[in-house]
């Protein structure tokens, strides 16, 4: 497979920035950061850490799916919150799509995020 190839899935929110969804190079996926943000309106879905979680790892899967991949190959992931006192809160519902064979995880508290966002991550898996 010669250089890169840019992954947008037609499923996904448009992009808020000149970004793609992710870069396929070789055997990995690199999924740049999604933030809660409701594919069928392209606006931040309501409520708490949780039900933003929530819709960014199903916005990652929507990614992964695309690629004909699971959160099983998902090497690592980076978490990016705007407050970590939402950390255990944000792991119930990340662990429920992480189940067996946790990815590496790097977690750090950012001052903002687009849209005012609470959460944000990105990935790296493999194919």
């Amino acid at each position: 497979m010669p250089g890169k190839q840019i992954i947008k899935p037609a499923k996904s929110a448009p992009a808020l920035g000149p970004y793609n969804h992710g870069v396929r190079f070789h055997d990995l996926l690199f999924c740049a950061g999604q933030i809660g943000l409701d594919p069928a309106t392209g606006n931040l879905v309501s409520g708490d850490i949780k039900a933003q979680t929530q819709q960014v790892l199903e916005n990652i899967r929507t990614i992964l799916e695309d690629q004909q991949l699971t959160f099983a190959h998902v090497l690592k992931s980076t978490v990016f919150l705007t407050n970590l006192a939402d950390f255990a809160a944000m792991n119930e519902i990340y662990g429920k799509y992480f189940t067996a064979d946790f990815p590496a995880r790097s977690t750090i508290q950012v001052a903002a995020l687009p849209k005012g966002a609470q959460v944000e991550i990105e990935v790296i898996a493999h194919y």
